[in-house]
């Protein structure tokens, strides 16, 4: 049974939960432990006690920490691929892919450790020298989403532990194995006891602990939109710093001089990859008149070439659904688009069982097309493999669509006009800005993050990470 890591010691949960492999339901990954509000306050208490000692570390002992859990994740991909594809359901090159992006994450912030900056500078008074510099923000709560079970849980603890903080990890029910492989990990690499905490439970009970307590310093959270309402209301009823990073309804713009091929490339990409559960998936897909006909054609007879199977089999493009709830969502959004008025040109449709008859969460992913602005496939997210295809007019009116959401994460254009391409980039309403590529798909080194209802607080990822992750002091000497 894996068990919670608190304060440098393995300990049993409160009770037991079953990680079932979306692929093969009837599959049982490992039984797995799960926290109480109790254990809560535990991790919590050992993450405070450690934060002092932890906080003044030197650079060297944080990077190798960082560095040999970068260099383990990094060793063991294959592994820790497997493990992934088994969980959450994405395929496994894929989960390979995510797993060597942890790593590098880790590596990253390995070096980010030692590259630690501040400013010196003259006062304005004589004789007054004047020092800027950053400091942890001191114990931090990170609450994880299931789509990207290592990725994300990554490229929050190596910032938080590069920086000098404490932690306290709350991952997603649905997807324990990474998380505790993770922490297996990190128990491993040099770490003093209590400066990096698990507790796998309910959202319900550790959740609403790591958002009460006054030692928890700030929450870092990726989830649905009505979550992290929830959390941005209690961290400002104690004032605690907060970073939320939530929904997303992004929209790809195919222009009438775009490469067809590059434009259903980044589509399919971008709507029906990793089973379109990724908050920077592009479900809106917004095409003008003169290329339209023509993409929705070309998109049905790629999605034809399309394998949907068991995550782990070589040749599966697309994995199953994680889990039954969400393949009820999906589908419930089918029928919402056909009743709205849609065309479902293909898809769309529950696959009981895979080819070798494995019960799973699988699906056919659906293309719908003569959709219009208001429809709920083209304001809701979704979080499953359902695209849709508006028509526009022109340009203008294609980027005035693309805009027109409350969510502003991640925004594409497929177009060979650089005057069109420029013009995007500058005036798409979102935080990232894809040119001829899918819309998911970023950079472990770089700003991640978006606007309107899609982000709050700082940017996650790269340098801008210590933005939320440490805390600015200013010191003035007399000389």
């Amino acid at each position: 049974m894996h068990q919670n890591f608190i304060g440098g010691e393995w300990v049993q949960g409160a009770r037991t939960s079953r990680n079932i492999n979306p692929s093969d339901t009837r599959d049982v990954i490992g039984e797995y432990a799960q926290a109480d509000a109790a254990q809560a306050r535990q991790a919590i208490a050992a993450a405070h006690a450690a934060q002092a000692a932890w906080g003044v570390s030197t650079p060297q002992q944080r990077f190798d920490v960082l560095d040999a859990a970068g260099s383990e994740i990094l060793a063991r991909k294959a592994e820790l691929g497997d493990l992934l594809a088994r969980e959450e359901g994405k395929t496994l090159p894929e989960a390979i892919g995510e797993v060597v992006r942890a790593g590098n994450i880790f590596k990253f912030f390995a070096g980010e450790a030692l590259r630690a900056a501040g400013d010196l500078l003259a006062s304005v008074r004589p004789g007054v020298g004047v020092e800027v510099t950053r400091e942890p923000v001191g114990v931090v709560g990170l609450i994880t989403p299931w789509n990207f079970p290592i990725a994300i849980p990554a490229w929050k603890i190596a910032p938080a532990l590069a920086h000098g903080n404490t932690v306290v990890f709350k991952p997603a029910d649905l997807v324990p194995g990474s998380a505790w492989a993770l922490a297996d990990i990190l128990s491993r690499s040099g770490l003093p006891a209590g400066v990096f905490n698990l507790v796998m439970g309910r959202g319900s009970e550790v959740g609403a602990v790591l958002l009460d307590d006054t030692r928890v310093n700030a929450i870092s959270f990726t989830g649905s939109v009505p979550t992290g309402q929830r959390v941005a209301a209690a961290c400002v009823a104690r004032m605690a710093k907060f970073q939320l990073e939530m929904g997303g309804k992004n929209p790809f713009v195919v222009l009438d001089d775009a490469d067809l091929n590059v434009a259903v490339g980044a589509a399919v990409n971008s709507g029906f990859f990793s089973t379109g559960q990724r908050c920077t998936a592009s479900s809106r897909v917004i095409v003008t008149e003169g290329i339209h006909d023509r993409f929705v054609a070309a998109m049905a007879e790629k999605m034809k070439t399309l394998k949907v199977d068991d995550a782990r089999k070589a040749g599966t493009d697309i994995g199953p659904v994680v889990d039954e709830k969400q393949l009820a969502q999906n589908l419930e959004y089918v029928g919402i688009g056909k009743n709205e008025g849609a065309r479902l040109v293909a898809g769309g449709e529950a696959i009981p069982t895979n080819v070798d008859g494995q019960p799973g969460f699988f699906m056919a992913p659906a293309l719908f097309s003569e959709t219009t602005p208001g429809m709920r496939i083209n304001t809701e997210e979704i979080f499953g493999p359902v695209v849709s295809v508006q028509r526009a007019k022109n340009y203008d009116e294609a980027l005035h669509l693309a805009n027109d959401t409350p969510f502003g994460l991640a925004s594409g254009i497929a177009t060979t006009s650089l005057k069109h391409a420029t013009h995007f980039k500058r005036h798409a309403q979102a935080g990232m800005v894809m040119v001829n590529l899918p819309t998911a798909g970023v950079d472990y080194h770089v700003p991640f993050g978006g606007r309107k209802g899609s982000s709050y607080g700082p940017r996650e990822q790269g340098r801008y990470a210590a933005e939320f992750f440490t805390t600015v002091k200013t010191a003035y000497t007399q000389a």
